[in-house]
């Protein structure tokens, strides 16, 4: 399943992930002047985590973020993770690469990945500082978003996928 493929309501009150902020709120949308352009269509949308508000063209954000899971898909990317039998690239650079683009991709399910295969390398204790950003940032963007569908805190969801990316021993 991939979502970043689905469409997404950009209307006021709307929730939205984006691949960098997280979960946001659809605040407004109208237009307004940017840059030169007379009454461009326009989205301002709240991310809560980061405290910000993006002010951007409504075609913009629209290729920008995407539709939170649900708490049926939440269950269905616990399950992922805590079965996905993929394994990390053991050059360094590619791995970093890698992971790099799949989480710009915007897919929890690739996060999901991410995740998995950087905790197995931890238990080996071979993880680098680039390694260990993708590992924190993709533990960090599943949390965000399996809190919103599951309605549960943050850390909750973060021992949730830390107990699913767990390798059997």
């Amino acid at each position: 399943m991939r979502l970043a493929e689905q469409t997404t309501d950009i209307s006021r009150g709307a929730a939205v992930h984006h691949p960098h902020h997280g979960i946001g709120r659809v605040q407004q949308v109208g237009k307004r002047r940017f840059a030169g352009s007379n009454g461009a269509d326009y989205a301002q949308v709240y991310f809560k985590r980061d405290d910000l508000t993006l002010i951007m063209p409504l075609q913009d954000v629209v290729s920008a973020v995407r539709r939170p899971l649900d708490a049926s898909q939440a269950g269905q990317l616990l399950d992922y993770i805590e079965h996905w039998d993929g394994k990390c690239s053991r050059q360094w650079k590619a791995r970093a690469a890698a992971h790099q683009e799949a989480m710009q991709r915007n897919d929890p399910f690739e996060y999901a990945e991410v995740c998995k295969g950087l905790s197995q390398l931890e238990t080996e204790g071979t993880l680098r500082h680039t390694d260990r950003t993708h590992l924190n940032r993709s533990i960090e963007f599943l949390a965000d978003e399996l809190a919103y569908a599951l309605n549960k805190t943050p850390d909750y969801t973060r021992m949730l996928i830390v107990k699913a990316a767990a390798t059997p021993e």
